[in-house]
């Protein structure tokens, strides 16, 4: 019994040395939120699960510009019906006014039953078809009829259950996707994560299938470049308004504005690269 009681008071006083770490630190470092065991490069896998809660009502709950802007770097989680969380993070998004804004679905502030999410409370999904096929997601915010379209993002954890969801999307075979190409546009976002019309009207801050945490590292104004939206080029002076927001130098955004980055750059809000 001495003996024991020894090795148990030698135990104690290894597991209380603060240059061991605990053993849910080194898995850690060494696992993946996908349960990978094979470590990944972004830095981003490092995010910890006590950080991870979701964003609440009030980063929503303000002016479609801003809350486009303000997208940008957070992490958008969707939960699988067997269990696997899929990870992107937001790199690109484009703002959609409401009322005035000619490309928005809102326009003139008239309201159908097509795009009623666009009118609910900031965090409310508003999800559409297009082509009769694919579907784009969109976030209502402040003002009337106006919400931010998730244009791409990075994908972080599920790289296989994406590739999944992207084939059954796919005609015929055809080469494995890149992680770049996973999720670089609207349509694609949807399909990687499983984002159809049943996710219409949804909240985002109460969900159990998809919701938002905290990024970390989030861009300055000298990150984000803010140039025209992509295909509405017959809404007049609106096709023209500076409403799409995405981060420079990230490959895994949809279409890169090379001349608006060197104005940018010329201007001094970016270095030249």
């Amino acid at each position: 019994m001495p003996r024991k009681r020894k090795l148990l008071a030698q135990l104690s006083a290894l597991q209380s040395n603060s240059s061991f770490p605990p053993l849910d630190a080194v898995k850690n470092l060494t696992t993946t939120p996908d349960g990978d065991p094979s470590p990944k490069s972004s830095k981003y896998f490092a995010i910890e699960k006590k950080n991870s809660s979701r964003l609440e009502a009030d980063f929503f709950n303000q002016p479609c510009i801003s809350l486009a802007k303000s997208f940008l770097g957070q992490i958008l989680v969707r939960k699988l019906p067997d269990g696997r969380e899929l990870w992107g993070r937001i790199v690109e998004t484009e703002a959609y006014l409401g009322g005035e804004d000619e490309a928005s679905h809102s326009k003139g502030g008239k309201q159908t039953q097509r795009n009623a999410a666009m009118f609910m409370k900031p965090g409310t999904l508003y999800v559409y078809q297009i082509y009769g096929i694919y579907f784009c997601v969109n976030v209502s915010s402040q003002g009337e009829g106006a919400a931010v379209l998730l244009r791409s993002l990075e994908p972080l954890q599920g790289f296989e259950a994406m590739r999944e969801l992207r084939s059954t999307s796919r005609k015929g075979p055809a080469k494995p996707l890149k992680d770049w190409q996973l999720c670089n546009g609207p349509s694609k976002l949807c399909q990687a994560l499983g984002i159809d019309k049943a996710f219409d009207q949804r909240d985002l801050t109460q969900d159990a299938a998809i919701w938002l945490i905290p990024g970390q590292d989030l861009p300055g104004e000298q990150d984000v470049v803010t140039t025209t939206r992509i295909g509405i080029g017959n809404r007049g002076e609106w096709a023209q308004k500076p409403l799409r927001f995405y981060l420079r130098g990230n490959k895994f955004v949809s279409v890169v504005d090379k001349k608006t980055e060197r104005e940018m750059a010329a201007a001094g809000h970016l270095s030249c690269s």
